[in-house]
Parts: C-alpha cells; structure tokens; sequence
C-alpha cells in the first residue's frame, strides 16, 4: 500500500483570489473570485472556479478529469474537444486544452514555498501564432477549526 500523498495534494483546497495581483492581457480581470480543487480516492481532480467579473455580474466554471496527464474529451465547441491535467511536482499542476490536436490552452498552477498562495497562468494560442497569458494569485483558504 502506497501512502505517499499524491504530487497534487497542496493543491486541494478552497483559494480566494488576491484581485490586485491580476495581470491580464486578455480581457478584463475579476473584481473577486475563489478556485476550489477537490480530489477523489482514483486521482480523479475537479475544479471549480466562482468569479465576480468586471461588471459585476457572478459567473462560474469547472471542470474535471484524471490527474495522469492523459488527454480526455471536452465539451468545449469551437475552443477545446479534449483536455489533460498533469501533475508535474508538488508545486505545479498543469491543465491543457486542445482542439483538434493542437494545444490552445494552457494553465499552469504553482504554489509558494509554504503551500499558502497559488500563483495562476493561463496562456491562450490564438489561431494566427500570438499568445495571451492571464496572471492571477489566490490565497489559501484556511479549513475551519
């Protein structure tokens, strides 16, 4: 029996964004938002992403999948038909978006050296070669005592 936690286990939690930290080149940035990353027993992730947005208006998104790099279906139309998350170390855990094979999307998660902040780049290909990247940090939320 393995007991070794698994290379994504700093990642699970609830994360509530730092809204001055963002750094975006494509669209607006949100005026508040929380990441929840779940895990399951077979290394199944899922995310779950809650957001105010520039106008105010509440807006969410998840998604989930094995954490083993394999790339799996999405529902994504026109953006993405297929997508993977990898474990890359117990400090980074990324996510790709694919269409058609060709990888659109990247985001690409990295904790601080004491696990409490989790910084976010999501790096868009658009279709003529130019790539955007939006930066966001996000606080660990303490679990309740």
């Amino acid at each position: 029996m393995n007991d070794k936690p698994p290379l994504y286990a700093g990642f699970i939690g609830t994360w509530v964004l730092i809204p001055e930290s963002c750094q975006y080149e494509q669209g607006p940035p949100p005026r508040s938002g929380t990441y929840r990353i779940e895990a399951s027993d077979d290394d199944q992730l899922d995310f779950f992403m809650d957001w105010i947005d520039h106008e105010g208006s509440a807006r969410s998104a998840s998604f989930g999948g094995k954490a083993d790099g394999s790339r799996v279906p999405f529902p994504g139309g026109e953006l993405a038909d297929a997508f993977s998350i990898e474990p890359v170390s117990p400090r980074e855990l990324n996510s790709r978006a694919f269409y058609r094979g060709v990888e659109r999307m990247v985001a690409q998660r990295q904790l601080d050296e004491h696990g409490v902040a989790m910084r976010v780049t999501q790096l868009v290909r658009l279709p003529g070669g130019e790539s955007l990247a939006n930066v966001s940090i996000y606080r660990k939320k303490p679990l309740p005592s």
